[in-house]
């Protein structure tokens, strides 16, 4: 147990942790972020650094009361698909059941997606035997429209690996697109209604411009690179992802939870470490954004800690720039 919450500080500081999923669940704000280990490994585009290997889940009842870490919800070893690398989770209510989607490494290396169950939005969670048919990368986020209907995003760039799926297949010397051409977009597909199995073949989502026109490989402000997360405010969806190589969190909108969306600007500025990682919520009337930073290990990219801000819309509809060096 920590400490009650304080904006911009270390939701806890026993371990290191990342990549926050936020959800409200029973009242409470539960967050669903990977567990950074403290290791000597190499550390490269191919994400070697990122060694995790378990999940836990914290929980805070409201922004008076103390986190609470619910222990190993989850561990490497329980899924029998799995070889290494569990990277940023996202769960999902449904069915009076509690669903987590996370990636990981097959024992070819590539990385798919699974889900794990639970009767308790802090599990422990126990893993399907295989991962999602037609899953592939990294980053699930699961997005629950007004009609019950469930939407999962997911895909990231370099040890991420979906720049090798251009073609509907796994091509592992397959580089990204031209710089003038229209980056990649995140994969967006259906959920069955028991939330285990994609529906039909993942679409790539479309980001544009003002103008309608794609936004290209090479507008590294603006390119979708990872950690796609979606949330809904006044009838508008709101597809938020990472920059990766400038290190923003930025944000895009459409009327249409497939897209296309458009580009409308950043959230959150560079953060101290490399990756930027993030979801948004709504929690007694007002909108949070949890996010993580380096700052608990003076800038180590795999030692990382999640932290929560309040966001804020503007009367249009757009949302307030987060400085992170003013927080």
């Amino acid at each position: 147990m920590n400490n009650k919450p304080t904006p911009n500080q270390p939701l806890v500081t026993h371990i290191y942790t990342a990549d926050p999923s936020a959800h409200v669940f029973e009242g409470k704000i539960y967050i669903y972020p990977s567990h950074d280990l403290d290791h000597d490994g190499p550390n490269n585009d191919n994400g070697d650094q990122y060694a995790m290997e378990d999940y836990h889940v914290l929980s805070i009842d409201n922004f008076d009361s103390p986190v609470v870490d619910h222990g190993e919800a989850m561990h490497l070893k329980d899924i029998p698909w799995a070889s290494k690398q569990l990277w940023a989770p996202d769960a999902a209510y449904k069915n009076e059941t509690y669903y987590l989607y996370y990636p990981a490494r097959d024992h070819d290396g590539i990385f798919r997606i699974g889900v794990a169950t639970s009767a308790s939005p802090a599990g422990p969670f126990a893993p399907e035997p295989t991962y999602m048919e037609g899953s592939f990368s990294i980053d699930p986020a699961v997005f629950m429209d007004d009609d019950n209907q469930a939407f999962i995003y997911f895909g990231g760039l370099w040890g991420g690996q979906l720049e090798k799926w251009q073609t509907g297949i796994f091509k592992p010397d397959e580089t990204g697109p031209e710089q003038e051409t229209p980056a990649l977009g995140p994969r967006v597909a259906l959920l069955s209604d028991d939330m285990l199995s994609i529906q039909g073949v993942p679409q790539e989502i479309s980001i544009v411009d003002e103008n309608g026109l794609p936004i290209t490989a090479g507008d590294e402000d603006r390119r979708y690179f990872e950690g796609p997360w979606v949330h809904k405010h006044n009838g508008w969806y709101y597809l938020s992802y990472s920059t990766g190589t400038t290190h923003k969190l930025v944000y895009a909108i459409s009327q249409n939870p497939l897209g296309p969306f458009t580009f409308k600007g950043t959230i959150l500025t560079p953060v101290i470490g490399w990756t930027t990682h993030h979801s948004i919520v709504e929690f007694e009337d007002k909108w949070y954004l949890f996010y993580h930073d380096s700052s608990m290990s003076d800038g180590v990219n795999h030692k990382r800690c999640v932290k929560y801000t309040e966001l804020h819309f503007n009367e249009d509809g757009t949302i307030k720039t987060i400085h992170y060096n003013d927080l």
